[in-house]
């Protein structure tokens, strides 16, 4: 839960940066849903599109690359309900800017029309893809995925998983299926059980809007298992965020753009903790 003097805390450090002649300006948080277009085509950085192969099944990835002169840690982005949109393809860009290999699987490739993935499908077509995909399934390509992204010359073997929404469920649920994961972000997921919990090595960061009852009544029971078992998990609840608040920035009167403000410095912050910048 953010209290007041984590909310103090952050000011702090916001006002630090201020007077080092810094600020915390658009450029520096993952794009709204509506402005990620305009940022893609907007950005510096090399970004293409790429085939993993996980077994003989073949999806597209989507993958930026740093302006860094040595090798990155790697960061698997995987994609809400929705697919992989252009908002996803921003975030990765996002990442890539804080000096990551960000790599964004499409995990309803070959799941939709003539074998397509999510471009094959709308919105509606899409959350009905992601519900029908199996588990076993999505972590076989997220593994495939890594792989691809840790073998690149310019890349390190240290590599992360963050998601939303569904992609945040599923990077909490991947962390307890990957033992080599380094580190593992949930934007607004829901928590795995506590025989899950057990499996876990990584360390987690969890990111919640306030008012998420369905997603946050998750978090106590797994918050106390993983203190039981002495792993890290860390919780952040933004007080009267709602549900997708990094996508949605504009909505619910500021205080989706205030979680944003809090939540992806805090991100960047665990990321290079964990990873290395």
């Amino acid at each position: 839960m953010i209290t007041r003097i984590q909310e103090r805390l952050v000011s702090l450090a916001l006002l630090t940066l201020l007077a080092a002649g810094t600020t915390l300006s658009a450029q520096s948080l993952p794009a709204s849903d509506e402005a990620s277009r305009a940022r893609l085509n907007s950005s510096p950085r090399h970004g293409e599109w790429v085939k993993v192969q996980p077994g003989g099944d073949t999806i597209n990835a989507w993958v930026v690359y740093p302006e860094r002169s040595d090798r990155a840690p790697v960061v698997v982005v995987i994609h809400e309900m929705y697919g992989l949109t252009d908002w996803i393809r921003a975030v990765a860009d996002q990442l890539a800017a804080e000096g990551y290999i960000a790599i964004a699987p499409d995990l309803l490739g070959g799941k939709g029309p003539g074998g397509g993935g999510t471009e094959s499908v709308d919105r509606d077509g899409a959350v009905a893809l992601v519900r029908g995909l199996d588990r076993a399934e999505v972590v076989s390509r997220l593994d495939a995925t890594a792989q691809y992204a840790t073998s690149l010359p310019a890349a390190q073997e240290k590599w992360a998983s963050i998601g939303f929404c569904w992609g945040g469920t599923t990077s909490f649920a991947y962390a307890t299926a990957q033992p080599n994961l380094s580190a593992a972000v949930v934007y607004y997921g829901s928590s795995p059980s506590a025989e899950a919990l057990a499996r876990i090595q990584a360390p987690v960061l969890g990111l919640y809007g306030g008012d998420d009852a369905r997603v946050n009544r998750t978090i106590p029971p797994a918050e106390t298992e993983m203190k039981r078992l002495g792993k890290s998990y860390q919780p952040e609840i933004f007080d009267d965020a709602g549900h997708g608040f990094l996508r949605a920035q504009e909505g619910r009167d500021g205080a989706n753009m205030r979680a944003t403000e809090q939540a992806w410095p805090e991100t960047i912050g665990f990321l290079k903790k964990e990873l290395g910048s």
